[in-house]
């Protein structure tokens, strides 16, 4: 029969995997070491001492072997870089979310208003990683998009250094703290390579997360070169924000305690403010009711709070939600009015932009507290801070918003009647949170759209404070120079008093694309700006400035439309009209064709063609090389880390079995295998004497199986079953499941597995224990595996799989 059990099967299995492993390493031990050559080298540094026959009548020379210091007086760096703010959030630029230590740093420092990004987060960190634009670092949006074109393979080139490469040459400490979302999806895996890892790309230490996100409660954690846990949990007060700030300055504390001469470069990024919003209740309590009016009201307010404080000119007007034409943009990032709200979405809505802020201020203490060691420990006076966001506010949480995001990149919809259930723990362990389009727009005011799209700047207009004690004498000044993200390197650089080299490893390097900000420094507000030109493009949305003017192709992303040889463009003079809300392109047709040409001049130089607006399921469908490629069978075995979803087995849309080799004592209890957590995921775990699975859909329900048998001392194959039989509503999987041991069947009935991936930040898939957050309310983090003893884990997926494209693609492309 088809589907029948083989206890068998498992022993057969992993005697093969044994065999394989047995003959590498013999193959490897074959080679005869006496038969290999010691090659000479030829980077050996001249030695210009004396070598006699006795060290006594000789002389050292240990230029070649001393490690470069950093220039008398060079400054330390600090820069704190948020996910998805827009400017119209914070304190300092007259947004309701209270910043205390950016208020700090501003009233100390500067606050510039037209500091722009790429619209989204890889690319815009790669510019700040290399000096580079972001095409050029093969950084054309995020790393899951990549395309095989030369602006577009997610990989770092060698000839873009990355500017830490650099100071880490020149003496200074390097320490990189939080989110990376630079290296490949299929290069986060415990076993591929660390090439484009950070400490293989001049930094010290790193301490964070890979991914574009992850879980704040429960995060997925890299500590230099290897996966871990975290250190507590969130019943002991454990949050990513504190546990990197106690990181980072531990890092400062161990080099100074040893090195206290050497400056350093903390790049300290929060999975703040990025999905999932994850705040701590007393915070969230702070913003009580302080979002009650709506994201159309607090539009209003916060625009005219930013000219009572300087941050926008007087007369800057501003248009409504839904600026761009229905034939033209994209129905996920739609804004429902308020007034077309009813009560409880607007309750719900409400509480979502209490969590965001809370979260945000939260994140702010903890920078604080960076902040507070420099100062008692003299370091904060010659500190370069810069504290930013590298993108607008985030718009994939859907007109609706979500209290687990996952459904929507799942493709199955949010209930509001479900969503009120989670109105008192929103922002808490139980949530995955997202709050809706409308208060990314509000965010982002006084701007079009927001995150995902560089042809306006709702998108790529950014909060920056920079902070100098002792080079920077203008305090609490605003600067309104037009800037970008790829302009922070070489305003380091200057301000560090060393040079990008023009060739690095023997690698000719490409030039630096940006301009220094040094010079607004000691400049008047509205000093003259220095930089020539930058140009935008993102998912198919582009525009160009140049000398204070702004075209902007009319174009959504991830539309699929193309034809952008039939893109209407604008014309704006942002100079004057900040918020890109008067069209000129009539008046000056001649600027128009000018800034086009300079648009694709611009394109040829960055490599950015070609473009693409391709749909999220086009996109996922590409097919990208891999060190591994897919299997039917997989076998894991037990004290190995947990493996990431993305190289992970995917059962998704197909059948799948489950097969466990165990011994079992007489009290057996644990988890035996398992994957996700309880937002989506699966486990196979023995409790009672009785094996259990459980498939958690979507955290909305644990599709639990129970043996109907006890277990006792003994060797068995254990394992569960999924027949599909169709296709859901939604994409999701129907069929039956059946749990087994050995080869008898002790429960069994219908079940549904979800159609795109078990969660957005990772709770990989591990044998013996429960990593993080777990799938089953059944059982206590980690649920490690006791009374027995675990021979291995073979799980199969033979066949072709159903796929729910648009859903797989939503979720990686929208959640980073």
């Amino acid at each position: 029969m088809k589907n029948v059990f083989k206890p068998y099967l498992i022993p057969c299995i992993l005697l093969l995997g044994l065999s394989l492993f047995q003959g590498c390493n013999s193959a490897g031990d074959s080679k005869d070491p006496s038969s290999s050559k010691a090659e000479s080298t030829t980077d050996t540094p001249e030695f210009k001492g004396k070598i006699a026959l006795d060290v006594r009548d000789s002389e050292p020379d240990w230029g070649p072997y001393t490690d470069k210091k950093a220039p008398e007086g060079a400054p330390n760096i600090l820069f704190v870089l948020y996910d998805d703010t827009g400017l119209g959030a914070w304190s300092p630029y007259g947004g309701a979310i209270n910043m205390p230590t950016m208020d700090r740093l501003a009233a100390n420092g500067l606050t510039y208003t037209q500091w722009h990004t790429t619209a989204l987060c890889s690319p815009t960190r790669s510019t700040i990683l290399t000096g580079r634009n972001h095409h050029l670092n093969g950084m054309a949006a995020i790393t899951e998009t990549a395309d095989g074109f030369p602006g577009a393979n997610g990989k770092v080139p060698a000839s873009c250094v990355p500017f830490a490469q650099i100071l880490q040459d020149n003496g200074w400490s390097t320490f990189w703290l939080g989110k990376n979302h630079n290296v490949s999806e299929t290069d986060i895996a415990p076993g591929a390579t660390r090439a484009h890892w950070p400490t293989q790309n001049g930094w010290d230490r790193f301490y964070g997360f890979l991914g574009g996100e992850t879980n704040n409660w429960y995060p997925d954690l890299v500590e230099d070169n290897h996966f871990i846990e975290a250190p507590t949990t969130p019943e002991e007060g454990y949050h990513l924000s504190k546990d990197l700030a106690d990181q980072a300055i531990t890092m400062l504390r161990n080099k100074n305690a040893s090195n206290p001469s050497k400056p350093f470069y903390l790049w300290f990024n929060p999975g703040a403010n990025h999905a999932p919003h994850h705040s701590p209740a007393e915070y969230t309590a702070k913003y009580k009711g302080k979002f009650d009016q709506g994201y159309d009201a607090y539009r209003e307010w916060v625009v005219e709070r930013m000219k009572s404080k300087g941050i926008l000119p007087e007369d800057t007007d501003m248009v409504g939600f839904n600026p761009l034409p229905e034939n033209i943009a994209n129905p996920a990032d739609y804004v429902r009015p308020w007034d077309q709200l009813n009560d409880d979405q607007k309750k719900l809505f409400a509480r979502m932009a209490e969590v965001y802020a809370g979260f945000s201020e939260y994140t702010d203490a903890q920078v604080g507290r960076i902040i507070d060691y420099l100062e008692e420990t003299g370091q904060l006076e010659n500190t370069i801070v810069l504290y930013a966001a590298d993108n607008g506010a985030s718009g994939e949480g859907s007109p609706d918003g979500s209290v687990n995001e996952n459904k929507f990149f799942n493709g199955y919809p949010d209930e509001l009647e479900e969503n009120l259930k989670y109105m008192d723990v929103l922002g808490g362990p139980d949530t995955y949170n997202h709050y809706p389009t409308g208060w990314a727009a509000a965010f982002s005011a006084p701007f079009k759209m927001f995150k995902r799209y560089s042809n306006y700047a709702g998108g790529t207009n950014d909060p920056l404070v920079i902070s100098w004690p002792k080079g920077i004498k203008a305090k609490g000044e605003i600067r309104h120079q037009y800037h970008h993200s790829v302009d922070i390197v070489p305003t380091l650089l200057e301000a560090c008093g060393i040079e990008m080299p023009k060739e690095y490893n023997g690698v000719k390097q490409t030039p630096l694309s940006g301009k220094s900000m040094l010079y607004t420094f000691d400049a008047e507000p509205n000093g003259k700006t220095q930089k020539d030109v930058q140009y935008y493009a993102m998912l198919g949305t582009r525009g160009v400035w140049k000398d204070g003017w702004k075209a902007v192709a009319v174009h959504a992303p991830l539309t699929g439309k193309g034809n952008f040889d039939k893109d209407e463009w604008e014309l704006y003079h942002v100079d004057v009209d900040r918020s890109e809300t008067h069209n000129l392109a009539a008046e000056y047709p001649e600027k128009l064709e000018a800034l086009k040409k300079e648009w694709f001049n611009q394109a040829e130089i960055n490599k950015v063609l070609p473009l693409d607006d391709r749909s999220a399921a086009e996109i996922l469908t590409i097919e990208r090389p891999a060190e591994e490629e897919p299997k039917d069978r997989y076998i894991y075995y037990p004290g190995t880390a947990p493996v990431p979803e993305g190289v992970a087995v995917n059962i998704r849309g197909r059948d799948y079995k489950i097969l466990a080799n165990v011994e079992l004592d007489k009290k057996p209890s644990g988890v035996i295998f398992a994957h996700g957590s309880r937002f989506g995921g699966h486990s196979l775990f023995i409790k009672n004497n009785k094996l259990y699975y459980t498939y958690n859909f979507l955290g909305i329900e644990e599709q639990t199986f129970i043996s109907n048998t006890t277990l006792k001392p003994g060797k068995y194959t254990l394992g569960m079953e999924f027949t599909r039989e169709k296709a859901g509503e939604h994409g999701e999987s129907l069929g039956q499941m059946k749990l087994y041991i050995n080869d008898q069947v002790v429960a069994e009935g219908p079940m549904k597995t979800q159609p795109a991936k078990f969660t957005l930040s990772g709770d990989g898939l591990c044998v013996g224990y429960d990593s993080g957050d777990t799938v089953s309310k059944h059982y206590k983090s980690p649920g490690e595996f006791e009374g027995g003893t675990i021979g291995g884990v073979a799980v199969s997926v033979e066949g072709e799989p159903y796929r729910n494209l648009e859903a797989e693609a939503r979720r990686m492309l929208m959640s980073h």
